[in-house]
């Protein structure tokens, strides 16, 4: 059972969720800086939204602490860095809010466009001010969105329904794809020269701070109108409020702000200017399915599984293909630290057949952390195997071949003097362990496994399972391998209990058995 501190009201179902896998829910809401420094601590998981800041000494202090989960999409209140130096899983729900943010970017635009909230404003003040609010319609308009992805996108669509042109900055999408949104791709300053509305949908990181700020809006025509439902900081909030001033700038929606929470900016103090308190994320739906998603992930993570949404590991994706094979992988890396002993210099990885033609490096990182886990005395994950490894001077070498050999997809590790291969076989893609220091077995990997080499001649296999079976230990799978020059031979046996000590030195003095492994897997 884990403790899973959480620092923010996440939606209950997901709360249960992790209950009923056996875990510890630590609520305590709206600690001080000071407080969740001594909350995290004894903390394996650490659950927040946006209010929260996850910084280097909290990471310090939360020695136990292997997943770090944000419902919702940004990370700008979490250190990353650290974190993934720390071997900190850093997860997030990108997915949970990207439609009521593009809703919320719509909204944004259409009350910029008409001016919704100062209409409303005056009238309830009791002022009749119908000539003074006239708008502007969005058909015929040009929208630039800087930023195609998921949130981008859903807006680029709705837009396209209210007859706007698009026109998109995003050096990550190409202009087939672009073309297919009806979109045409331009540099930024094309987009700011020819659009009549902007609408920003990329991350906070040290390349967008400021990405809008006085040249670039010097650059824009004259009345652009600009919606912010990103992140504050994005545009230079001073800079804006000249710009508007000036009347070069039409006016502007902005849901975030270079610091929040706030109050005073100012772009508060005009009237072409619409402000919501951070709202983009906050409806019922998203709030459901950023806890929901954030628990799914944060349970994954404490059970040292693939998280489809961690963000600081360095291959994150793993197609439908490659999925399955995560668990043989880790078992090989495992398997293999186990016979070679650890300390291996180089460890060459290559897949083969229809996985080479798909991104295995989540697949070589499982096998790291099957590996580490094996060997290092702290907890491995997905975050810290590749820092481990490099930690420990290995160099890990990856080949890929779409040459089906002898099986459809085979996955194998060679380093030292030892090498293993695995697969998976049937409609049910069960595991098999196909290859041992190149002798050709067929062994599903067990949680007790025993490799013995023996002299290959009648009546070796019959004294092992003798001994075994005088030791009370039932055989429940195993395959023998001849070498290459038929001298030797190599039994794998899967057993239903564990191999003591005592037993592998009966094994040992057997005649005709030159060596013995028995192997513990998790």
């Amino acid at each position: 059972m884990a403790r899973i501190l959480v620092t923010e009201p996440i939606a209950e179902g997901g709360l249960e969720r992790l209950r009923a896998a056996g875990h510890y829910v630590d609520v305590q809401v709206g600690p001080t800086a000071g407080e969740l420094l001594d909350l995290v601590k004894g903390a394996h998981a650490l659950i927040v939204r946006s209010a929260t800041t996850v910084t280097t000494e909290v990471l310090e202090a939360g020695t136990d602490l292997v997943v770090v989960g944000r419902a919702g999409i940004g990370l700008d209140n979490v250190d990353v860095a650290t974190a993934t130096a720390r071997g900190v899983m850093v997860v997030n729900a990108p997915q949970s809010n990207v439609l009521s943010a593009a809703e919320h970017t719509m909204a944004l635009l259409l009350a910029q466009a008409r001016n919704v909230p100062q209409a409303h404003a005056a009238l309830v003040a009791g002022r009749w001010e119908r000539s003074r609010w006239t708008g502007v319609e969005l058909s015929d308009k040009t929208l630039g969105v800087i930023g195609l992805g998921r949130i981008g996108k859903l807006v680029a669509q709705r837009a396209l329904a209210f007859g706007m042109r698009l026109v998109a900055y995003d050096p990550f999408v190409s202009e087939d794809r672009a073309r297919q949104m009806s979109v045409e791709l331009v540099d930024l300053d094309t987009l700011m020269a020819t659009a009549d509305f902007v609408t920003i949908h990329v991350a906070k990181t040290p390349e967008t701070i400021g990405l809008l700020n006085a040249e670039l809006l010097a650059k824009a025509r004259p009345g652009i109108r600009i919606v912010n439902v990103a992140r504050g900081g994005i545009i230079d909030e001073a800079a804006l409020a000249d710009a508007i001033a000036t009347g070069h700038v039409g006016g502007a929606a902005l849901d975030v702000f270079a610091t929040e929470p706030t109050t005073e900016s100012p772009l508060f103090g005009l009237d072409s200017v619409v402000v919501t308190p951070h709202l983009g994320a906050s409806t019922h739906e998203a709030q459901d399915k950023a806890g929901d998603t954030i628990a799914e992930q944060v349970g994954l993570a404490l059970a040292g599984e693939f998280v489809p949404f961690a963000v600081n590991v360095s291959a994150a994706e793993a197609s439908e293909t490659v999925r399955p094979f995560l668990p043989m992988a880790e078992r090989l890396g495992e398997l293999f630290a186990s016979l070679s002993g650890g300390g291996n210099d180089t460890l060459d990885v290559e897949y083969q057949g229809q996985l080479a033609g798909y991104d295995t490096r989540i697949l070589t990182l499982s096998l790291l952390k099957g590996y580490f886990g094996r060997v290092s005395d702290e907890p491995v994950s997905y975050v810290n195997a590749p820092q481990l490894a490099a930690e420990s001077g290995m160099t890990v070498r990856e080949t890929a071949t779409t040459t089906a050999r002898d099986y459809v997809n085979l996955i194998s590790v060679r380093g030292g003097n030892h090498a293993l291969g695995g697969t998976l076989v049937g409609l049910r893609g069960e595991p098999r362990i196909v290859m041992v220091d190149d002798h050709t077995v067929d062994v599903p990997p067990a949680r007790h496994m025993l490799l013995v080499r023996n002299d290959d001649r009648p009546g070796v296999i019959g004294t092992v399972g003798t001994l075994l079976g005088n030791a009370g230990i039932n055989i429940a799978d195993m395959d023998v391998g001849q070498s290459s020059s038929g001298d030797s031979a190599l039994m794998v046996l899967a057993t239903a209990q564990s191999v003591t000590p005592a037993v592998v030195d009966q094994l040992l003095a057997a005649d005709g058995v030159t060596s013995v492994a028995a192997v513990e897997l998790s």
